[in-house]
């Protein structure tokens, strides 16, 4: 087992720092010498260490002939090529549970923010609008709106737990019913957002998700409905989004993410019935400390004895049953 830790993409300062010291880890060029560099090391690489935001695509992969674990700083890994690293028996872990409080923190404050109009109103007061139109318009009650959920795994689950202290009444849907859940289950995303005033997402990203929220969806949350989006930007079609908030199709929405970040369509950004993050779900001091320390413990994991301590679930090693 080749134990060559290569970085790809860009990290946490504190993480690329300790895999330079403690692991003499190399760094994939983002340049023209790129194609050199794995000429000469690519062969050498047994575990890369990446983010969600890059991943690695089967045409890198090929180009490490001895990968044997992906270490991914981060839950999502749909920028990873799942079915190639499946494929050749490779890992791939990732940083569940430990983001899990934030991300659903963030939920909850974007959907407060979304229908309240919070961040619309502190531009009211700081363009010094208060005094010259008097009382801001109103806006909509947060307690006891009907919220689905796409996607309740541990993220979901942690949104639904909060916004039943809010007296919300919860729905959702995925890939199959949760045995247990209290929570009652939609057939299809269609089906749920016909049924709620709120559409929080919160699926995994890839190709199994592609515009799983797309216009019919949309349509069927209607002109009184807010959709958040915690998730991916490519579960969302977010033309048909945009078209839709602009002509009043769905009321209003809170996204972290977006189809082709950093990069944020004008007209989103030109509407005020929209709340907008640059993708800090789990940007916190606390919660990024524990997803490099996790990567950390995956990556020593691996090289003590092949296995890693998160694996992703669509990718089993050699053997396995």
């Amino acid at each position: 087992m080749s134990r060559r830790i290569l970085q790809v993409g860009p990290l946490k300062p504190s993480l690329a720092a300790t895999l330079t010291e403690r692991y003499d880890a190399l760094v994939l060029p983002d340049d023209d010498t790129r194609a050199a560099f794995l000429a000469e090391h690519g062969p050498s690489i047994g575990a890369v260490v990446t983010t969600g935001r890059t991943g690695v695509p089967a045409d890198l992969m090929a180009q490490l002939p001895a990968l044997g674990a992906i270490v991914n700083f981060g839950v999502g890994y749909d920028t990873t090529d799942v079915e190639a690293a499946a494929a050749r028996g490779v890992l791939i872990s990732n940083t569940p549970d430990v983001l899990t409080d934030c991300v659903a923190d963030t939920a909850i404050g974007l959907t407060i923010d979304t229908l309240r109009r919070l961040s619309d109103a502190d531009r009211f007061v700081r363009r010094g609008d208060w005094p010259e139109a008097g009382t801001y318009p109103l806006t909509r009650k947060v307690s006891g709106k009907r919220v689905g959920i796409v996607g309740l795994g541990r993220i979901g689950q942690a949104i639904a737990t909060r916004l039943e202290a809010f007296g919300c009444p919860i729905s959702y849907h995925s890939r199959r019913e949760v045995t247990g859940s209290p929570y009652i289950y939609a057939a299809s995303p269609a089906d749920l957002a016909a049924d709620v005033d709120i559409l929080v997402v919160a699926t995994s990203g890839g190709s199994g998700t592609q515009h799983l929220v797309d216009r019919q969806v949309l349509e069927a949350l209607g002109p009184e409905g807010y959709l958040i989006n915690i998730a991916r930007g490519s579960v969302v079609d977010q033309d048909a989004l945009v078209d839709l908030l602009r002509t009043g199709g769905i009321a209003g929405a809170g996204l972290d993410v977006y189809t082709d970040e950093p990069t944020v369509p004008a007209d989103l950004m030109a509407l005020d019935n929209v709340v907008l993050l640059p993708h800090l779900a789990s940007g916190t001091v606390e919660t990024r400390a524990a997803m490099e320390q996790l990567a950390l413990d995956n990556l020593d994991r691996w090289l003590a004895d092949g296995t890693v301590l998160t694996p992703v679930p669509e990718v089993t090693p050699r053997g396995a049953s």
